[in-house]
């Protein structure tokens, strides 16, 4: 039975109104006086419900699209103004016991290069990262209860906090770790991570139980119920995604937003993320061989609904898709993407030799940091660095809280600013730090309350004097 009140995997995510919701949306995608109901609803700014949003997901009628594209628009300049937040992901080890059929880290492929890195390696990494310019992680790491334990994972977070370079400093460590503990969650929280992310991979129980065949991770329930411990462990920012192209779309969408609802309803706030990543090519991985692949124009209209679904949370979209995917998909509702990644163990320091290759995925967006940030700024972004919600308290509800008032242009908006002067100053290449003091000149006057805009210029020279860190 459907209950998105359940703490029970099968009831929140249940495949049998998972099966429903697809038969009333084939029923009714051409349904001109429903789907017209749905988008006026869409257009009042508070999300819609699975079985809605499956409709307009089924709908193929390019004036629907259009508008829905243009809706997905204006939720995202809404509620998250022009900002787009960089990171990047750190793998520190890529040892596993799983069997996942889709990834090169699992356990029976035995010609990948098995890495781990030391603590002193991860102040190189991290060192790297910082004289690049960024600011936030993801880290990254196999399940592997020897060589990854959680004691290690702890041991890294504290190493890449502790690490002051220059100017630089990892101000916000993400963490995407296999499913664990409610005991291991607070030793997480206590850790001082931002937000928790684990991608469900697939909401279909059937199948995720076959492309999980071996190791802890074929345990679907205890994997898909990983958020309600990690929230019960104090931890309030989770971050949820699927790997599209393992299951059809349409099924993964509704029960990526059943998940989301599930949080809200038993938890009171939903995910702080969603991010969308695509089966990619990988070592002894072909994405061909999974027949569900989506072309690019399907995975625009996803993320379009899903900045209308669930329009006060974050998505993110990787250095998995290309330039020219990642230029679409963020006018569309993205408000994270990473920069400059590497998906091998390693690899920010020094390159990785071809014949010793740890990467999880081929990277497509092989840009600097720089250059990503030109390219933002050049479509009139913000690249921001900013982690300042995170250290002053303002996560789980009081985010959401704050990002449906519609403080956003308050607070984050002069954040972004700040740290994009601190990138410009520091770390940006001439051409780079002309267009953007140009962007922060202009972004100023955006900032609607004076003395906030008054506050983030003297802050801004400030910057330039040497001084660094401020924060709304």
């Amino acid at each position: 039975m459907y209950d998105p009140k359940s703490l029970k995997a099968e009831e929140f995510i249940s495949h049998e109104e998972i099966l429903e919701t697809l038969s009333y949306a084939e029923k009714n995608k051409n349904n001109k006086e429903l789907v017209r109901a749905i988008l006026d609803k869409a257009k009042e700014r508070k999300g819609l419900p699975h079985r809605e949003a499956s409709v307009l997901l089924a709908c193929e009628d390019p004036e629907v699209i259009a508008e829905m594209y243009d809706l997905a628009e204006q939720i995202k300049k809404d509620f998250y103004g022009n900002r787009i937040v960089m990171f990047a992901p750190l793998y520190l080890s890529n040892y596993c016991v799983n069997g996942c059929v889709y990834c090169p880290y699992h356990a029976k492929n035995k010609h990948i290069a098995r890495k781990k890195l030391t603590q002193d390696e991860i102040v190189k990494e991290v060192t790297a990262l910082q004289d690049m310019g960024h600011k936030r992680l993801a880290i990254e790491s196999g399940e592997d209860p020897i060589n990854n334990p959680i004691e290690y994972i702890l041991e890294s977070i504290r190493t890449i906090y502790s690490i002051k370079h220059r100017n630089g400093a990892i101000r916000r460590v993400n963490v995407n770790i296999a499913a664990t503990t409610v005991e291991n969650y607070r030793k997480l929280k206590e850790a001082g991570i931002g937000t928790y992310i684990l991608f469900q991979e697939t909401y279909h129980k059937e199948s995720y139980e076959k492309l999980h065949p071996t190791g802890p991770k074929h345990n679907y329930a205890y994997h898909t119920e990983a958020m309600d411990r990690a929230m019960e462990g104090g931890i309030d920012d989770v971050g949820l995604g699927v790997l599209f192209g393992l299951e059809l779309y349409k099924y993964e969408f509704a029960g990526l937003l059943m998940h989301a609802e599930h949080l809200e309803a038993v938890h009171g706030v939903g995910p702080h993320t969603i991010s969308v990543p695509r089966i990619k090519r990988a070592d002894d991985i072909d994405p061909s061989a999974f027949d569900n692949g989506i072309d690019d124009d399907t995975f625009a209209k996803i993320c379009a609904l899903i900045r209308i679904s669930v329009p006060y949370t974050g998505m993110i979209i990787s250095t998995r898709e290309s330039k020219s995917v990642r230029e679409k998909v963020i006018r569309l509702g993205v408000s994270q993407i990473s920069g400059a990644s590497r998906t091998s163990v390693g690899g920010y320091c020094e390159p990785e030799p071809e014949d010793d290759n740890s990467a999880q995925f081929d990277v497509s967006d092989n840009r600097t940091l720089d250059e990503v940030v030109h390219w933002l700024m050049d479509m009139k972004y913000i690249p921001s660095f900013c982690t300042a919600c995170y250290r002053e308290g303002r996560t789980g509800d009081r985010f959401m809280s704050l990002c449906k008032a519609g403080q956003i242009q308050n607070c984050c908006h002069p954040n972004a600013l700040m740290t994009l002067k601190e990138y410009l100053m520091d770390y940006a290449s001439p051409d780079t730090r002309k267009i953007g003091e140009a962007l922060i000149q202009s972004e100023l006057q955006n900032i609607p309350k004076e003395k906030v805009r008054e506050i983030c210029a003297d802050h801004l020279e400030k910057i330039e004097e040497g001084i660094r860190d401020f924060r709304f």
